[in-house]
């Protein structure tokens, strides 16, 4: 009798238990379309879509994002984080709803990096944000500061042209020497001089910068789990590389401050970037005064920022000129055709160059310097995409895939400068089908002082030299694996011949 009565009574409750986990399931579901979320991937318990974002995130994001669509929630540990990946939805993020989502969310690596973020990059929207960035726009960023720093790039580059001419005819590593430029010439904007050598405690300037990007570049734990997340990064050694890094670049930043202040320093021909934000800090009726961190903070950012996003612009732009000789040779007759028998192009020439502007551009949509640029937070509920975004979503917005968008770009993954020819879209923050540099009240600041560095190079490097491929090695071999969690730079050496054109030999 017990046999008989088992069987039906164990199918009964596993039929029970089947419409109670189909009731439950449902009730779910309806909750979350009440709830009119966007649409998101399956999660692991805990860490949620932490183990989707891979090695290169901007490239996970975009693939996501074509399976389910431009708007997508993510939830990276306990954080809802909002993936926007179309020119509508960037438009909506940086324009319509900009007073909305234009905050930056805690971060525990860029926190300490700048100083509890009293720089402008990872500062929250507040009144110390608008006061800091009013004066640096006025002082650091405007027009004509840019021109008035022209005589260090014109220095510098003519340093580097006379380099690569020594070396004519051989192999050299361009990515290095760009980006040896490029520091020379930031340091130079903003601490007044060259800093070269072991100016950290155990490595160089130029090693330390690449630890500090990827310490801003990395996931923190202490981020998104509130309980343990600190237990994690101290574990896996997150955290003392970060102490390390904090301490190495503050100690460089404090070295250049007592410099700056010693009064025995011989007074500079021309004022830097710090000689200027100590003169401000005097200013006793500034509506943020600039104490020492806010000094070191700023400078932080402008030395980290512009460096980097510089020479990993034009270390894309040479390695799709090598793997496209048409376009190299028609960018190159422009310069040479324009600018006539001299030395060096000239800063002013450089406006008349209108392939080049196509070329830069066309690399700026290709390869943008942050491939998704730094996070947002939404401070007050809003709808984007016509979907309902909470308070404290971190949003982030996919540069790479907006510019690969081929709704928006014909033939989108080849480089054609032609595109832009008869194109009014520019990267000033007005076309949201390319925002290399953001938009809104968080766009890129230093947008033409970087700008300026890379028109004023590349025109220079191909005007100056004629670029071969080393021996036995074909344009298809150039490789353009990315890599970068933060700033996306070519993964192997960008190795070319630069071979001196007859007007200088």
């Amino acid at each position: 009798m017990f046999q008989e009565l088992h069987f039906p009574i164990s199918w009964f409750h596993f039929f029970s238990l089947l419409v109670l986990v189909a009731s439950v399931f449902y009730l779910f579901a309806k909750k979350q379309r009440a709830k009119n979320l966007p649409p998101s991937p399956p999660r692991l318990p805990i860490i949620g879509n932490l183990h989707q974002l891979g090695n290169l995130p901007h490239r996970s994001l975009w693939k996501l994002s074509q399976k389910y669509g431009p708007v997508l929630l993510l939830k990276l540990g306990n954080i809802p984080t909002l993936v926007v990946s179309s020119p509508e939805t960037a438009k909506e993020v940086l324009k319509i709803h900009d007073l909305d989502c234009c905050t930056r969310p805690y971060s525990y690596g860029s926190d300490k990096l700048t100083y509890n973020a009293l720089d402008m990059s990872y500062s929250p929207y507040n009144h110390h944000w608008r006061e800091i960035r009013k004066v640096c726009m006025l002082e650091l960023f405007s027009s004509k500061r840019v021109r008035f720093f022209q005589f260090i790039r014109d220095q510098e580059v003519s340093n580097l042209v006379d380099k690569l001419s020594e070396l004519s005819e051989n192999p050299v590593v361009v990515n290095e020497k760009i980006y040896e430029l490029m520091n020379n010439i930031i340091c130079r904007i903003v601490f007044g001089k060259r800093y070269g050598g072991n100016q950290f405690q155990d490595y160089n300037i130029e090693r330390g910068l690449v630890e500090v990007v990827e310490m801003l570049g990395s996931y923190w734990y202490a981020d998104s789990f509130t309980f343990f997340g600190k237990i994690v990064d101290k574990l896996t050694g997150m955290q003392n590389r970060l102490d390390k890094c904090f301490k190495n670049i503050d100690s460089f930043l404090e070295q250049v401050v007592v410099e700056h202040l010693d009064p025995e320093r011989p007074k500079p021909e021309r004022e830097d970037l710090v000689d200027i934000l100590l003169e401000l800090s005097k200013d006793e009726s500034a509506p943020v005064p600039l104490s020492r961190d806010h000094i070191k903070a700023i400078a932080f950012d402008i030395l980290v920022a512009s460096t980097d996003t510089s020479s990993l612009t034009i270390t894309w732009a040479m390695a799709e000129l090598a793997r496209n000789p048409r376009i190299m040779e028609k960018v190159q007759a422009e310069v040479r055709n324009q600018v006539g028998k001299k030395s060096m192009v000239e800063a002013e020439e450089v406006d008349n160059l209108r392939y080049l502007k196509m070329v830069v551009k066309e690399t700026f949509r290709l390869h943008p310097p942050a491939a998704t640029l730094l996070p947002r937070e939404a401070m007050r509920d809003c709808n984007i995409g016509g979907y309902n975004i909470s308070t404290k979503t971190k949003i982030l917005v996919n540069a790479y895939a907006i510019g690969r968008d081929p709704m928006s770009w014909k033939h989108p993954d080849e480089f054609w400068p032609e595109r832009f020819e008869d194109s009014d879209v520019d990267f000033k923050g007005r076309h949201f089908e390319y925002v290399p540099f953001g938009a809104g009240r968080r766009r890129c600041p230093g947008l033409e002082m970087g700008v300026s560095n890379v028109e004023y190079t590349l025109a220079n490097l191909l005007y100056c030299f004629d670029w071969k491929l080393p021996n036995g090695m074909r344009k298809e071999d150039i490789s353009m694996e990315e890599d970068g969690l933060i700033l996306v730079r070519k993964k192997s050496p960008l190795v070319l011949a630069p071979i001196m054109h007859k007007w200088q030999q």
